[in-house]
């Protein structure tokens, strides 16, 4: 579902939170024609947070939100905002009247880079107060709403989508330098990959021996590998096999 980015704009916003996502969302904003007060380092006094401004932007880690945010003395007007994947606006425990969430489908790896692709047409999962999707315009981005049941599920899929995929990609990184391949020689094939899902998803992106049902080969691998791999292989054959099933059946939803 799309929300409608027809909200007027911001005025201050001050961001709390001097890492990555802090850094990446303070460029990006002020790049984007916002006054920007930090990012404040976490070790700062947070009591006077609200004070001046229009918005707060907590930018720390999804288990730091409620305790960050307990320190900050509420002033009425001021929106409180996180940019945590994981939680809904109950992690301000009721205690400011204007509250909201706003988090990028993007993976933030440090200030400059990051700054650069929250303004390059990102997705957002948003919600709350309307000023968070003015943001998100001023970003030139995509507003999706999740509501607060389903945030933990999806940042869970933000996870597998982000996290899980470079983890295996470090497990392709170690196999092929265990036979003298440097990984650069795979990047086509990753590249390739993720070309074809996007173009016809997942389902019938699927090929190899997982997909032709050759478990032979499956099992010729498995031999192959070092026993610190075998488990990671075996969770994700197991994967691509169930991928496999539900594409032939037509239970996917990538048609």
């Amino acid at each position: 579902m799309t929300i409608p980015l027809d909200a007027p704009q911001l005025g201050l916003v001050r961001v709390i939170g001097a890492g990555r996502a802090g850094g990446s969302f303070a460029r990006a904003l002020r790049d984007a024609g916002y006054e920007v007060d930090g990012p404040w380092e976490r070790g700062r006094s947070l009591a006077t947070a609200c004070e001046g401004v229009q918005c707060v932007l907590i930018c720390v880690s999804d288990d730091a939100v409620a305790e960050v945010a307990a320190h900050i003395t509420p002033v009425p007007g001021v929106v409180m905002a996180h940019v945590a994947g994981s939680l809904g606006l109950d992690v301000f425990a009721h205690r400011f009247d204007r509250v909201g969430s706003i988090h990028p489908l993007v993976s933030l790896t440090d200030p400059e880079a990051g700054s650069t692709l929250l303004a390059q047409g990102a997705t957002f999962a948003v919600a709350g107060d309307d000023l968070l999707h003015a943001m998100v315009l001023a970003l030139g981005g995509r507003c999706v709403e999740v509501p607060d049941v389903h945030r933990a599920a999806y940042h869970a899929a933000a996870c597998i989508a982000s996290n899980h995929l470079v983890a295996l990609m470090g497990q392709v990184e170690r196999v092929g330098a265990g036979i003298g391949l440097p990984f650069e020689v795979f990047l086509g094939l990753v590249e390739g990959t993720l070309a074809n899902v996007a173009r016809v998803g997942p389902g019938r992106a699927l090929t190899g021996p997982a997909a032709r049902g050759d478990q032979e080969t499956l099992n010729r691998h498995l031999a192959a590998l070092d026993p610190s791999e075998r488990g990671a292989y075996e969770a994700m054959m197991a994967c691509a096999q169930r991928l496999a099933r539900e594409t032939a059946s037509g239970q996917t939803g990538s048609g």
